[in-house]
């Protein structure tokens, strides 16, 4: 089960990384004086893409083995999304 959750974190980082954004509208900052008049917010369109989780069942040969095991420190992949 905790494999599959971290496969399921790395793929959502990934499909993450994929998004496609395009600014439509630049920002406008106020007017500031003693009075301040209002300023926009950039808008954004973003297209994300569709990400469908999902289980199912399936018949796989799983060994009935007994094993021994001992925690030890390892060191184990870390998922950076850099520009």
């Amino acid at each position: 089960m905790r494999r599959l959750s971290t496969l399921i974190a790395i793929s959502s980082l990934t499909l993450a990384a994929a998004c496609e954004v395009d600014q439509t509208q630049e920002a406008k900052a106020p007017d500031v004086d003693v009075n301040a008049s209002g300023g926009q917010l950039p808008e954004y369109d973003v297209d994300a893409k569709e990400v469908v989780v999902g289980t199912t069942e399936s018949n796989v040969a799983v060994p009935d083995v007994d094993v021994k095991t001992e925690e030890k420190t390892v060191e184990v992949p870390t998922v950076e999304v850099k520009d």
